[in-house]
């Protein structure tokens, strides 16, 4: 079970669904549709789902081999990342075999936990765009990266090539280690952050800035497939907002977090753009993200975009 310090914790353990068998209480379509939205719900205020055993489908066989290899050896990135949309696999380079196998491990892990999304997150089903899978195999605790690459540091996401337009980043964690946990630290009051650090962070500014022309530039290159041109003033703030929370040493020492530590094969899932969020410590991750858009949302006024619009006064999007 996770551990937290705080009595507000921002997860709630899912008993009721296992893999195999899906949800195990009720047994029936209009059970799992009316859970399915109440955890979505629960998602988008920024709780964080957390499961003691693996909600999906993973070959025991799969995971020795990526517990047995020395990747510190080999030339590894800072992850391994695999794109299921066009199935290439970037940020490893080692011997082809290894390469090849590593590969075959991330597509297939990609396609069981989109199958079990597809029925665990009903409203979002067929609505999101499914991200980047990657594979964490070095210890965070220690990693020397510069102030804006560090995991240990409190952030929210942003996607410097892939702007979500008001979307939700989705992201599956799974700790694969076998025995030591995953250690965060969380805030899941995306509203809090917001309220206390968002105007010093420029927010309005964002808003102001070309606003209208901005956003119908934006809207334009986003129907034309630009991805980089459809970057709205939201996506540009929030780019602002992951680095500015790093920099912020009151944020970091004096926020109210919560400690929660994922046990070996826990899996857990999380709106990242939305908690604020830091790997303290743990190796051998494996993960996936999903961009659930605007339309898809079940509770649209907990997102991020709502909020900061809300504090700007003024439309990000």
């Amino acid at each position: 079970m996770a551990n937290a310090t705080t009595q507000n914790a921002p997860w709630i353990a899912i008993e009721d669904y296992k893999y195999p068998g899906g949800w195990t209480v009720g047994g029936n379509s209009a059970y799992a549709d009316a859970r399915a939205r109440e955890l979505c719900r629960a998602l988008e205020s920024g709780k964080i789902l957390f499961f003691p055993q693996l909600p999906y489908k993973f070959p025991a066989d799969e995971r020795e081999f990526l517990l047995s290899r020395e990747w510190n050896e080999l030339r590894l990135h800072k992850n391994v990342s695999y794109r299921p949309a066009d199935d290439a696999m970037r940020g490893f380079s080692g011997d082809h075999g290894t390469q090849t196998h590593l590969h075959h491990i991330l597509r297939n892990y990609s396609a069981h936990v989109l199958e079990f999304l597809r029925d665990f997150l009903r409203p979002y089903a067929g609505k999101w765009k499914t991200d980047y899978a990657s594979f964490r195999p070095l210890e965070e605790q220690g990693r020397d990266l510069s102030l804006h690459k560090r995991n240990d540091l409190l952030h929210v996401d942003a996607f410097r090539l892939r702007p979500t337009r008001g979307g939700r980043i989705l992201r599956v964690f799974t700790n694969l280690h076998a025995s030591k946990p995953r250690v965060w630290y969380a805030i899941g009051d995306f509203a809090y952050i917001a309220e206390k650090y968002a105007a010093d962070a420029g927010v309005c500014r964002f808003a102001r800035k070309n606003g209208l022309l901005r956003r119908n530039v934006s809207r334009w290159a986003a129907s034309a497939g630009l991805a980089r041109l459809s970057r709205t003033p939201y996506d540009s703030f929030m780019l602002r907002f992951h680095d500015y929370l790093k920099e912020n040493g009151d944020f970091q020492q004096n926020a109210p977090k919560a400690l929660l530590e994922f046990p070996p094969l826990a899996t857990w899932m999380v709106f990242t753009d939305g908690v604020a969020h830091a790997a303290m410590s743990g190796q051998f991750a494996l993960e996936q993200t999903l961009l659930v858009p605007p339309a898809a949302l079940v509770a649209p006024d907990s997102a991020p975009y709502r909020i900061l619009e809300r504090i700007a006064a003024s439309p990000l999007t």
